[in-house]
């Protein structure tokens, strides 16, 4: 039989679908809740190492706590044998497609895979995160016939992923806007992503298959792969005018102008937007240069804001924040997975230990009494 329509919620929107002790979006409030703490703070005060240690056991590590968490995440090795999988893949193959390769790769270099009891899952969880980190910042390098680089023991964890994305020594202040940037992508609730690896999850499937399942759906230009679009359409607009130009024809043609817009954020600005902006603001004024992006974004903002009543969402900033750091484009999803594990990770352990499996129901709209 099938369900009343009053039981029928479209992209299950104002669903409550999992009851949660790590994230909240409080939009009455203009606050997102990370185990009490409010991310905006996380992002101006904490390290990214902080948060992971915050999202695994509840509560912030102890200065002695982080550094070990921290060498966990910065020593943890890759298998040379992920490294010949990506090897083979074809170079033209999408960044995030490579990605879910490595990570459903990875749980055969792991002797507990199949376990999902939390004290496991929680012991894993640093290195799983350090593994991950070092495979999205090679992705680019090993596609273009270059060897992969280890972090570098002794370095934070954010220098060790921005100098192994772009190949180069970084600067404190790009360090720190990168590191802002993880912290802002840690976590946010419950988006398509966290969904799915839940879902996959309440089967009692191991932690692998969970984050391959998360890959794919952020790959999706409606969830992750926002940010590349951003950065492409700012670089086929040029300059604030090109951006206006651009945007106007778009809207004229009823297209989707990405890095707008937000299923939960529908008449207000992501506070996290709000936050990159600043980031991007002030890796102009360390640098010196970049003011043209600033100014850009600052356009195509005001015109949205104005002829559709929408605001930017993370995205939005985040790419040309990326693009500055002379990060590669492809990258960008990827990067936004390699921040989100750890938030994952919390999810997932999350539903292994209080499990219901998610069985939802269907309105069927079909034909009824067909014969043969």
């Amino acid at each position: 039989m099938a369900l009343p329509n009053k039981d029928y919620s479209p992209g299950l929107e104002g669903v409550i679908a999992a009851e949660t002790r790590i994230s909240f979006l409080d939009t009455e409030r203009e606050e997102i809740v990370i185990r009490g703490y409010n991310l905006l703070e996380l992002i101006r005060l904490a390290s990214y190492v902080e948060v992971v240690g915050l999202l695994l056991w509840e509560r912030l590590p102890t200065p002695e706590e982080r550094a070990a968490l921290e060498r966990s995440m910065v020593e943890s090795s890759v298998p040379n044998a992920i490294y010949d999988i990506l090897r083979r893949l074809p170079s033209t193959m999408h960044a995030m497609d490579r990605l879910r390769t490595a990570v459903s790769a990875l749980a055969g270099f792991d002797p507990e895979a199949n376990s999902s009891d939390a004290a496991s899952e929680i012991a894993r969880a640093p290195r799983l995160i350090g593994q991950i980190a070092q495979i999205v910042a090679n992705l680019s390098a090993i596609a273009n016939g270059q060897e992969p680089q280890s972090f570098v023991p002794g370095r934070s964890f954010a220098e060790n992923f921005l100098a192994t994305l772009v190949r180069r020594s970084v600067t404190p202040a790009e360090v720190r806007a990168f590191e802002q940037s993880l912290i802002a992508y840690s976590e946010h609730e419950l988006p398509n992503s966290t969904f799915a690896a839940r879902v996959v999850a309440s089967t009692l499937a191991d932690v692998y298959g969970a984050l391959t399942s998360a890959v794919a759906s952020l790959k999706g230009p409606l969830h992750g792969g926002a940010n590349e679009a951003v950065m492409y359409m700012l670089l086929e607009a040029g300059t604030p005018e090109g951006l206006e130009q651009l945007i106007r024809a778009k809207l004229a043609r009823k297209e989707r102008i990405m890095g707008f817009g937000h299923r939960v954020y529908m008449r207000r600005m992501d506070p996290r937007a709000q936050l990159l902006k600043e980031v991007l603001h002030e890796l102009i004024r360390q640098r010196g240069e970049g003011h043209l992006y600033a100014d850009m974004c600052q356009r195509g903002e005001d015109i949205m804001r104005a002829e559709k009543g929408l605001f930017p969402n993370l995205d939005y900033y985040a790419a040309p924040v990326y693009y500055l750091l002379g990060i590669p484009i492809e990258l960008y999803t990827p990067i936004f997975f390699a921040a989100r594990t750890a938030g994952l990770l919390a999810h997932i352990i999350e539903q292994h230990r209080e499990n219901r499996l998610y069985r939802p129901r269907v309105l069927y709209t079909g034909p009824r009494g067909l014969r043969l």
